[in-house]
């Protein structure tokens, strides 16, 4: 693939704009021009002061007209060929230039968008904890670099790259949609095999890869070939859009059984303004979940903090849903186990007898449920059967059902929408036989 910064020769209007440390040109008809220009994490977004008159539609038209030629004309080059063809779309890539082209119906107006990156770094010169160092030295691993768009995402997994192919002599390849990254000669770079990526998946098994890196694992999809990749034995780099380390965990969650989340995924970079902010990694054990008794071990993945070893959060199975729970502050008067096993049950609740209802914790391992008291035979079921199963889908916390009338003051009552018409007429005809009225009509009717 192309050289940092070497590309075929440019209309003069295109290298004009394509200043030093200019990241991404944004050409739309009938607007100026602008840049987004300055270093990874600072870059900014500005327009660009010319005495020539604005880009119309014809004007752009032309130029992708001339981009696409251009990399028909060097397409002895393997840096240079035309990646995406579509109704309303088109993808060039120039050497290190990837160039997006679309125009109405697909866009509002003809626009081009010129993408570069801005550096190409080593391992090195992150200057990184040893200790990470050793740990990607492992290519059997499965990792993820997440961050915003301009964070440097790319950038690491380039340096990542080039590091397992010159330093420690593993077999790298790409699966990329589109192809950007900028690798040596020597790293084989695949787009989708006939638009899937499933397909080349089926493909890297057969060239016997070390390490494979996914850049831009985004859709559903892509998640699930991340983790049937790994699961193969392949190690694997994936580059993902999240805010945080944990969310990019949370992506994969509900794409891959609980059990097998920490052997698809072991390690996750985050990075922002070009540096790794933080380094997570993901152990499986089987204890009960901090918070919880003994007798409530489950299998438990633990978020850990790497290398000072910090557990920051577990996730772990609870009824059929699967929990992040952050370790710490659950000495805080109400613990996020409790607070998720109420929001759990309120909810299950809600759906089986459409009704709301109150929980209240009286210990670790023990509720009491406060519902209407027509519907509590039904919450209970025939033989206690749909409570027990409740109790089960929680891991056996222990449940006692109560009405309203049996909850304490200090609880909020539930929407006065789901009240039991029944309960409320018999404490107004209560309400009424105490009052004064009540007493002086059956006076009355006692004299007559």
């Amino acid at each position: 693939m192309a050289k940092h910064g070497d590309h075929p020769e440019l209309p003069i209007l295109i290298e004009q704009l394509l200043m030093d440390d200019v990241h991404t040109v944004f050409l739309k008809a009938d607007c100026p021009p602008r840049v987004k220009r300055g270093k990874i994490g600072e870059l900014r977004l500005v327009e660009v002061e010319e005495t020539d008159d604005q880009w119309d539609t014809m004007r752009l038209e032309a130029m992708q007209e001339e981009l696409v030629d251009l990399a028909h004309q060097n397409k002895q080059r393997s840096d240079c060929f035309l990646e995406i063809d579509r109704k309303g779309c088109q993808v060039v890539q120039l050497g290190d230039l990837r160039i997006a082209c679309t125009w109405p119906p697909f866009a509002d107006a003809r626009e081009i968008t010129i993408v570069r990156p801005v550096a190409k770094l080593s391992i090195g010169d992150y200057e990184l904890d040893e200790r990470l160092v050793e740990r990607l030295s492992n290519h059997h691993r499965g990792v993820f670099i997440c961050g915003r768009p301009g964070s440097g995402k790319t950038t690491l997994a380039q340096a990542i790259a080039e590091y397992l192919d010159n330093d420690l002599g593993a077999m790298v390849k790409t699966m990329e949609a589109p192809r950007d990254l900028q690798l040596a000669d020597r790293i084989t770079q695949y787009a989708p095999l006939e638009g899937d990526l499933e397909k080349t998946a089926e493909i890297i098994f057969l060239v016997r890869p070390d390490f494979v890196i996914f850049d831009e694992v985004r859709r559903a999809r892509d998640f699930e070939i991340f983790a049937d990749v790994r699961l193969a034995g392949v190690g694997l780099l994936g580059v993902t859009h999240a805010n945080s380390a944990l969310e990019a965990i949370q992506r994969l969650i509900g794409k891959v059984e609980l059990g097998l989340v920490s052997q698809v995924l072991d390690t996750i970079l985050h990075v922002e303004a070009g540096k790794i902010q933080q380094v997570l990694e993901l152990r499986m054990t089987v204890k009960a979940p901090t918070g919880m008794q003994e007798e409530l071990a489950r299998p438990v993945i633990e978020v850990v903090e790497f290398p000072s070893g910090k557990i920051t959060h577990e996730m772990f199975a609870f009824g059929s849903e699967i929990a992040v729970v952050p370790v710490e502050g659950l000495t805080q008067k109400t613990s996020p186990i409790k607070a998720l096993a109420k929001d759990s049950l309120v909810r299950n609740i809600r759906d089986w007898i459409g009704v709301e209802c109150q929980v209240q914790f009286t210990s670790n391992t023990a509720a009491n449920i406060y519902v209407p008291t027509n519907m509590v035979a039904t919450l209970v079921g025939k033989g206690g059967t749909n409570i027990r199963q409740l109790q089960d889908d929680l891991g056996g916390i222990s449940l006692s059902v109560k009405t309203f009338d049996e909850m304490p003051d200090n609880l909020p009552r539930p929407n006065s929408h789901w009240e039991d018409p029944q309960e409320r007429r018999s404490r107004e005809g209560k309400a009424w036989e105490h009052s004064g009225k009540g007493r002086r009509r059956k006076e009355r009717k006692g004299r007559r």
